[in-house]
């Protein structure tokens, strides 16, 4: 197949023709059976050099206008079609390339989720910030409040990227060290 995708910011391996930036979109979508965003699937797409900006968006456009995807307020989903699309010509994409694809993509989610479940808040103190990690156990439970003293902000947004990274761990290492039972590591 002829290289017709513009390449710049492409890594080798990633995706270099149209058709295949649109099977990807779809084979995401499909995947990990949630909206994204337009701005979730660039930033999959081009968070791991698999096809440029430009190329993403025509691709958005071309399978709305295809009716492979529809786009609501949460962001994009795969209609019938466009599941068809990403059954049928999956495995025409590289198989590295589907996986970093899905891998950032659920990664993304999982991230969202634990940001709607759970909250850092950053409060500006005396010479630092104070920095008040919250875990939730759903419907209006609290299961963990953490307060921290860090000396600046951007400390104090290191340690909010951590915990989002991981609340749930979080909370399990400090059960663990406060109960002496390490079996609530898991490891």
């Amino acid at each position: 197949m002829s290289q017709n995708a513009f390449t710049g910011g492409v890594d080798p391996g990633g995706l270099w023709t149209q058709n295949d930036v649109r099977i990807l979109i779809c084979y995401i979508l499909a995947s990990v059976n949630a909206p994204l965003s337009e701005e979730d699937i660039r930033g999959v797409i081009q968070g791991r050099a698999l096809a440029n900006y430009f190329e993403t968006a025509d691709a958005l456009a071309a399978l709305e206008k295809l009716g492979h995807i529809t786009r609501d307020p949460e962001g994009f989903r795969v209609t019938g079609t466009g599941r068809q699309v990403a059954e049928g010509l999956d495995t025409s994409l590289p198989l590295a390339v589907r996986d970093k694809a899905l891998e950032a993509a659920l990664s993304l989610l999982a991230r969202g989720r634990a940001q709607r479940e759970n909250t850092v808040e950053i409060l500006e103190e005396g010479r630092g910030c104070r920095v008040v990690c919250r875990v939730s156990g759903g419907q209006d439970l609290e299961l963990m409040a953490l307060s921290l003293y860090v000396p600046d902000r951007a400390q104090a947004r290191l340690v909010q990227e951590s915990f989002y990274q991981n609340p749930d761990h979080i909370y399990k290492l400090l059960l663990a060290a406060l109960t002496g039972d390490k079996s609530y590591t898991g490891e």
